[in-house]
């Protein structure tokens, strides 16, 4: 056993050994410099700012093995550990999911983020079937240095989330969504093998065929049955252009049904999104990356009888040589001859790849320069059956309506049978097969919207969020990315996999080390009480 094992050790240890871990005043008094570290004020801020809970030191782990001794430590205390564990990529969760308050915050991003990439060939690999192209790939690895490592060899993974400057452990830990995944389903659809740290200090590789109840349980398993520390992901053949085409609509019915018809065009179209046009500034904030000039200035109403307006973009990749786009053209022509947006008010551009994904990227600096990066996002994101999306947005509308809205509503439609329903994600039941997302992505300017002014945004999109997921009568919607606001909620968001879910935690986590951030098994109750 090598010291740096002994100093992880003895850290777990002393930590379990002590009756609260506030009675220790520095980690590194007791710990040593090796194995826990201060917190640093990042360990205890994310994305969404609105939550900040401090955790009592932080690790940074250069191995799966040390995840492994420490977790493992902590749960050989039963009937509770001394202290919890929150796996933290970049910290893009948004309400506090990725802190462990007086626990330990494991920073995955220290982990080895090496992406070895295999071409397509039959054989077997680590005992497994397998004739695709995939990426092993360290779960601290953002996506963005995923795709710039598998372009080298003209491949990437097949779907994507909007903002690529997040680790794979965090995206698969939830679900991982973009325009693509009406055609190949979302992230966690297309993962062929995963490391996983269980709860209980177990280092597992899981597949379908292997160990394949961990597997589906850590695929949007909110980070309660194990940390990932490797990803296989599926790969496809990468597309040195995209055309990329935006249509604006004023009507909402029209809208959608757009969307609908482009999602039953999976030959012809490689991605659809679409979000809500409030004003002047939603045209100009949507239009930074995309560099074609847009001229749609419609009228938009007076106070009390504002006009809203949507916008539809969808994509086709373009593997034509250098020059060449006739091909693309004709699918472009033939797509949007069935479409029945605004007349005139069709708009294309041709850019490459890796620009097209990496398009939030510019909106980001955009937003930095202004001071509205680092600020709180008080967001929303909805999985709606087809029938009550018309329903939803009326719900959203008075809230989005009053006062100054900043920020951007997505909607766009999935496919349910892309999901795959062994998974601990949780979608809502479309019987036509068709869900849509809605997603409210707000920021809050300090110097205009104050604590109580996102307070009060939270408290309207979670009465907003309580009527269209209501049991008995509602939308029948769920919430994504979201922390429940008590056990009853909770239930209610699982249904019929809650019973699942809770003895997945059993068998992975049975000590409830991990995840205390999600806020679904707080300490306080007993397994028995769930």
């Amino acid at each position: 056993m090598d010291l740096r094992v002994l100093y992880m050790y003895a850290a777990a240890l002393a930590l379990l050994l002590c009756s609260a871990a506030t009675f220790i005043q520095s980690p590194t008094d007791v710990f040593g410099p090796v194995a826990l570290l201060e917190p640093t004020p990042s360990s205890a801020r994310d994305f969404g700012a609105v939550v900040s809970d401090a955790p009592f030191g932080i690790l940074r782990p250069g191995s799966s093995a040390d995840i492994a001794l420490l977790l493992g430590a902590l749960s050989s205390a039963p009937p509770r550990p001394r202290a919890t564990v929150a796996a933290r990529g970049v910290g893009h969760s948004l309400q506090g999911q990725a802190q462990a308050r007086d626990g330990i915050v494991v920073e995955t991003r220290s982990l080895p983020r090496t992406v070895v990439v295999v071409a397509a060939r039959a054989g077997r690999v680590s005992g497994e079937a397998t004739e695709h192209a995939y990426a092993d790939v360290g779960a601290g690895a953002l996506w963005v240095e995923v795709l710039e490592e598998c372009l080298k060899a003209g491949l990437a993974p097949l779907s994507w989330t909007d903002y690529l400057y997040l680790t794979v452990g965090g995206t698969l830990s939830n679900a991982g969504i973009s325009g693509q995944a009406f055609k190949h389903g979302p992230q966690i659809s297309n993962v062929l093998q995963l490391q996983v740290v269980t709860g209980n200090g177990e280092v597992v590789t899981c597949s379908r065929t292997k160990s394949p109840d961990l597997f589906f349980a850590v695929l949007g398993g909110l980070g309660q049955f194990g940390i990932i520390t490797r990803a296989r992901i599926l790969l496809q053949e990468a597309p040195p252009k995209v055309r990329w085409v935006r249509a604006f609509y004023d009507s909402f019915e029209t809208f959608t049904k757009d969307q609908e018809l482009l999602i039953s065009m999976p030959e012809q179209v490689d991605y659809v999104e679409g979000f809500m046009v409030l004003d002047e500034h939603s045209i100009r904030s949507s239009s930074i990356a995309f560099p074609a000039r847009i001229d749609f200035s419609p009228d938009f109403g007076s106070e009390g009888r504002k006009k809203v307006y949507y916008c539809i973009e969808f994509a086709v990749h373009d593997f034509q040589p250098d020059g060449s786009s006739s091909s693309v053209d004709h699918v472009v022509e033939l797509v949007a001859g069935r479409m029945s947006h605004m007349r005139s008010h069709m708009y294309s551009v041709e850019v490459s790849y890796f620009d097209f994904l990496n398009r939030v990227r510019m909106e980001e600096e955009s937003l930095r320069r202004q001071g509205l990066w680092d600020v709180p996002h008080p967001w929303l994101n909805m999985f709606v059956p087809k029938h009550g999306i018309a329903q939803l947005k009326d719900l959203l509308m008075d809230t989005v309506l009053a006062g100054d809205f900043q920020g951007a509503i997505l909607v766009y439609p999935l496919l349910t049978d892309k999901w795959d329903g062994n998974t601990s994600a949780v979608i809502p039941s479309a019987p036509d097969g068709v869900m849509y997302i809605l997603s409210v992505l707000r920021s809050a300017d300090p110097s205009r919207c104050g604590r109580g002014c996102v307070e009060e945004i939270l408290e309207q999109h979670r009465r907003v969020a309580d009527e269209a997921c209501r049991a008995g009568g509602g939308i029948g919607a769920k919430q994504y990315l979201a922390r429940q606001p008590t056990q009853v909620h909770w239930r209610t968001h699982f249904g019929p996999s809650w019973d699942r879910f809770l003895a997945r935690k059993a068998r992975y986590d049975p000590v409830r080390v991990l995840g205390p951030g999600q806020g679904i098994f707080p300490w306080t109750d007993s397994a028995s009480s769930m």
